[in-house]
C-alpha cells in the first residue's frame, strides 16, 4: 500500500490512464511504427528523443536517461510523490480511490479543498490590497510603489493585504468554508477554546503557487516595524518548503528557452527582475536550498542553476552553505547528468532588487553570464578567510580550501583545482594532491537521512554513478546487468523463468541488486504482474530504477527467450570466474592454511576450471534473428 492507497486502486488508475493519451495532453506525439515519439517535456529540445511504447505503458527519453510508467511521468513532470500522482491520476480518470481508514475519495479531494481555500484567500487579500482604504492598506500599497512594484505588478503577482482582526475567517466562513479546511491550509489558527483567527495580520502577502501555478500557501512581509519580518505558511499538506520555490510556476519556461536557473532570497527580488526582463528567477522560502529543489531546477535549466547572494552578511552565510551541495553531479565524470552550480556575490551590499533598480537588467545580466563555478566560488571564498602573506595564514587557507574539494576528490576536477590551490598558497603541486588523495570524503546523500525523501518512496542505496576506468570486462558485465533487468521488465514472464537467476546473480551494481529483488517480490506476489507495475514498483524502492528498466534497446539481437538465456548464462560464468578468483587468491599463501584445506582447495578450484571450460565452450555467440 502506498500512502493509504491499496496496489488494486493503483492498478485500477493504472489501467484507464493511456500513456499515450497523457503524454499527448502535454507535448504532441508522434506514432513511428508500433511506436510514438515526441520532444522531452522533461529538458529542452529540438529532435525528438522520447519513446513512448504503448503496448508495455513505457516510456523512456534517450537525451536524459530518464524513463518510467504513467505515475513516472507525472511525477517527474509535475514535481509530485508517487501518492499524489496516483491521486491526479485517479482524478483525470473520475475513479474513486479508497484510502487507509476506509475513507473514499476522488482523486485528491481533500487537497482540492485546501487549494480552494489558498485560492479564495488570494483573491481576498488581493482586493484589500486594491480597495481597502484603511491607512494599514494604504502603507501598504506606499511600500510597494517605493520599491517599484505598483502599476500592473499587484494584478501580475496577485499581491495583497491582509488586515487581520478576523476579516479573513469571516469571508471563508461566508464562502462555505469549514474552519479545520483554514486552519489545515494554514490561513487560520485556533485556540485552546476552538474560537478561530487569521494567521497572517498587516502584512503585504505574496501567494505562493506550485509549479502548475496554483496557490498553496503564503508569505506575509509586516507594514512597518515588526517581528518576524517576514512570515511564511507553516507546512500543510500542500506545501513543503523544501520542495517549492516562489515564482516557479511564472519562471519554468524561461528556464527552458535560456538553459539557466537564476535564484534569489526573497519574494521582492524574483518579482523585481522579472519585471525587468529577467525572468528565469525564482527564490527559496525562508529556507536553505535543498537537493528538491536542484531536482526542480535541473529538470527546467539544463545548463546551468546560478545563485545570486546578497553581499550583507546573511547572504554571506547563505553562500557558505551552498557549499553543501558540491558533489560528482557537478564533475565532467557525470555526462548528461551533469548540473552545472555557478555563483556571484552582488557588489556594494546590494540585493538583486535593488541591483537591478540601480543598475539595470542588462547588467545583472552579465553578472549572471560571468557567475563562477560553485567550485572556484566557494575555494576563492575559503582563501579569502585567511592572509595569505604568513605562512600559517597558507596553511591554514589550504586546508580549508580543500576542503571545498572533498566530496568530489577522486575527479579530475578536483586535481585541477588543487592545483590552482597549490599556486595561491604556495605549496608544491604534488604535496597539495596528496593532501587532496587523503582527504575522507563526506557521506553520500544516499547515505545521509534524507528529510526531503518524497512521501512513498523508501529509502534505499542510490545508484553508484559508473566508476572511472573500470576494464573493459567489468564495463560488459554491468552491461549485460541492465540488459537482463531491463528485458525482464519487459517480459514479466521471462522474469518469472529465471527467477532463480534473478535471485542467485551476484549483482556488481548494488542498484541492480536492489532492482531484482523488487521484481522478485512483486512476481512472488503477483506472477501476472504487467511491466509497468514492475517499473512502479522498482522505483519506488529506488527512485533511479525506472531509468535503467525503460532503456529498451536489449530485444534487437535475438529472440527474446534467446537473450534471456544467453545473458542468463554470462552472468552465471561471470560469478563462477569470480568464485575461482576468489579462491585461487587464498591458496595464494599456502602458508596460512593447513595441507588437508590447501588440498581441498586446489581439488575445488581444478573442477571449478574444468566446469567453466565446458560452459564457456557450450555458451556461443547469438546469432541475429531472422
Amino acid at each position: 500500500m502506498a500512502g493509504g492507497i491499496s496496489e488494486e486502486d493503483i492498478q485500477k488508475v493504472r489501467e484507464a490512464n493511456d500513456l499515450v493519451e497523457v503524454i499527448g495532453e502535454r507535448t504532441p506525439v508522434k506514432q513511428r511504427g508500433r511506436d510514438f515519439w515526441c520532444c522531452c517535456p522533461l529538458h529542452n529540445e529540438k529532435t525528438p528523443s522520447f519513446k513512448i511504447d504503448p503496448a508495455l505503458q513505457l516510456w523512456h527519453c534517450f537525451g536524459c536517461g530518464e524513463g518510467g510508467d504513467v505515475f513516472g511521468f507525472i511525477m517527474k513532470t509535475e514535481d509530485l510523490s508517487f501518492p499524489e500522482a496516483v491521486r491526479r491520476l485517479a482524478e483525470r480518470a473520475h475513479i474513486d480511490i479508497a484510502e487507509s481508514g476506509g475513507r473514499k475519495s476522488i482523486g485528491s479531494s481533500r487537497k482540492a479543498r485546501l487549494k480552494a481555500v489558498c485560492d479564495e484567500t488570494s483573491q481576498f487579500y488581493h482586493c484589500q490590497l486594491m480597495r481597502n482604504p484603511g491607512s494599514d492598506a494604504s502603507a501598504a500599497r506606499s511600500y510597494l510603489g517605493a520599491r517599484g512594484l505598483g502599476g500592473e505588478v499587484p494584478k501580475t503577482w496577485q499581491l495583497g493585504f491582509a488586515p487581520g482582526h478576523g476579516q479573513l475567517v469571516r469571508h471563508l466562513s461566508a464562502k462555505g468554508f469549514k474552519p479545520d479546511e483554514m486552519v489545515q491550509a494554514n490561513v487560520a489558527l485556533s485556540n485552546d477554546g476552538g474560537k478561530l483567527r487569521d494567521r497572517f495580520y498587516n502584512r503585504i502577502m505574496f501567494p505562493i503557487n506550485d509549479p502548475q501555478g496554483e496557490c498553496i500557501a503564503f508569505g506575509g512581509r509586516v507594514v512597518g516595524k515588526g517581528e518576524p519580518k517576514y512570515l511564511n505558511s507553516q507546512e500543510t499538506p500542500l506545501f513543503h518548503k523544501s520542495q517549492v520555490l516562489y515564482g516557479m510556476d511564472k519562471a519554468k519556461a524561461a528556464m527552458a528557452s535560456t538553459g539557466i536557473a537564476v535564484v534569489v532570497e526573497g519574494y521582492t527580488d524574483v518579482i523585481a527582475l522579472h519585471e525587468a526582463g529577467v525572468r528565469n528567477a525564482v527564490a527559496t522560502l525562508g529556507t536553505a536550498l535543498t537537493m528538491r529543489h536542484i531536482r526542480l531546477l535541473s529538470r527546467h535549466a539544463q545548463h546551468r542553476i546560478v545563485y545570486l547572494f546578497d553581499g550583507d552578511e546573511a547572504g554571506q552565510r547563505a553562500a557558505d552553505r551552498a557549499l553543501a551541495f558540491i558533489d560528482d553531479s557537478m564533475t565532467p565524470e557525470a555526462g548528461k547528468s551533469r548540473i552545472e552550480l555557478a555563483a556571484v556575490t552582488l557588489p556594494d551590499n546590494l540585493d538583486p532588487a535593488d541591483y537591478v533598480a540601480q543598475r539595470g537588467a542588462e547588467e545583472l545580466q552579465k553578472l549572471i553570464a560571468n557567475a563562477q563555478p560553485l567550485l572556484k566560488y566557494g575555494i576563492e571564498r575559503r582563501l579569502a578567510r585567511h592572509d595569505l602573506s604568513r605562512a600559517e595564514g597558507r596553511a591554514a587557507a589550504l586546508a580549508d580550501a580543500l576542503q571545498v574539494l572533498a566530496p568530489i576528490k577522486d575527479s579530475m576536477l578536483a586535481r585541477d583545482y588543487a592545483v590552482q590551490i597549490a599556486t595561491s598558497v604556495r605549496a608544491r603541486e604534488q604535496d597539495v594532491i596528496d593532501q587532496l588523495e587523503h582527504l575522507k570524503a563526506p557521506k553520500a546523500e544516499g547515505e545521509r537521512d534524507d528529510e526531503s525523501a518524497p512521501e512513498g518512496f523508501e529509502r534505499a542505496v542510490a545508484p553508484r554513478r559508473p566508476a572511472r576506468n573500470l576494464p573493459r570486462a567489468e564495463i560488459n558485465r554491468r552491461r549485460f546487468e541492465r540488459q537482463l533487468l531491463t528485458l525482464a521488465a519487459r517480459r514479466p514472464d521471462l522474469a518469472l523463468l529465471h527467477a532463480d537467476a534473478l535471485a542467485q546473480t551476484q549483482w556488481h551494481e548494488q542498484a541492480h541488486a536492489a532492482i531484482a529483488q523488487s521484481m522478485l517480490d512483486v512476481l512472488a506476489e503477483d506472477p501476472a504482474a504487467s511491466s509497468a507495475r514492475l517499473v512502479t514498483e522498482a522505483s519506488r524502492a529506488l527512485p533511479d530504477a525506472a531509468a535503467v528498466l525503460t532503456s529498451g534497446t536489449v530485444s534487437e539481437t535475438a529472440a527474446p527467450e534467446q537473450l534471456a538465456a544467453f545473458l542468463v548464462e554470462e552472468l552465471a560464468i561471470g560469478d563462477a570466474e569470480d568464485a575461482v578468483g576468489a579462491l585461487r587468491a587464498q591458496i595464494a599463501d599456502p602458508s596460512r592454511l593447513d595441507p588437508d584445506e590447501l588440498e581441498m582447495l586446489y581439488e575445488a578450484v581444478a573442477a571449478m576450471q574444468q566446469d567453466l571450460k565446458r560452459r564457456r565452450a557450450a555458451h556461443k555467440p547469438l546469432s541475429p534473428r531472422s
